[in-house]
């Protein structure tokens, strides 16, 4: 076997765990082959990139082997390489991660429920502007 569907290499290269998970974010644009938004039906071989957004961290792949079937996890990562700078964006993108929480990230969109609403209207019982006296 020369050439796979990308939709069935992915699933057994257990990128997604079902062949659908997989169609889904194809179908999305979140996965490129040969530098070409991929289709479902794309075909795979030995030798090409594929490129893949899984949230905020893009992964660069070099194809290596073509198998139908999924298998256990030391199989499946034999089917692919990742290139040096794709491993060190997502070591980085890591590192930054442990460190710290990105203030803008942790405020809380919609309305205040009711219990919120009233520890606000507390905070603010004897004071009349936002500075501080």
């Amino acid at each position: 076997m020369e050439r796979l569907r990308i939709d069935k290499w992915l699933w057994a290269a257990r990128f997604y765990k079902t062949r659908s998970l997989a169609c889904d974010e194809i179908d999305k644009g979140r996965i490129e082959v040969n530098d070409l938004v991929a289709k479902p039906s794309r075909e795979v071989k030995a030798g090409d990139t594929v490129v893949i957004r899984q949230g905020p961290i893009v992964r660069t792949l070099t194809v290596l082997g073509i198998s139908a079937q999924r298998g256990p996890a030391p199989v499946a990562q034999k089917l692919y390489t990742e290139t040096a700078e794709s491993i060190q964006a997502r070591i980085l993108h890591a590192e930054q991660r442990r460190q710290g929480v990105e203030p803008a990230h942790t405020l809380e969109h919609g309305r205040p429920t009711k219990r919120d609403r009233r520890t606000i209207d507390k905070a603010w019982d004897d004071r009349w502007s936002a500075s501080i006296d």
